[in-house]
């Protein structure tokens, strides 16, 4: 499944919203810094959907490694 995600890096606080149906908005509170804030992204989703951690590793950014923008597969 393929979602659509808006990162708001360097946050206060780590949350994830439902926009719809494949698009979401997550707050992280890592700086987006040699790949810190992707990260604190894959962990936050996974926590959401309630993946093992050994599962984490099916979530991956599939498109903007560098853009607040992305395209998430899990």
């Amino acid at each position: 499944m393929l979602i659509k995600v808006r990162v708001f890096a360097d946050s206060n606080q780590t949350k994830v919203v439902k926009k719809a149906e494949d698009s979401y908005d997550v707050w992280v509170k890592e700086k987006p810094i040699m790949g810190q804030a992707n990260k604190a992204v894959i962990r936050a989703l996974t926590d959401f959907f309630k993946m093992l951690e050994e599962d984490g590793s099916r979530i991956r950014i599939i498109k903007g490694f560098k853009e607040p923008h992305k395209i998430v597969k899990i």
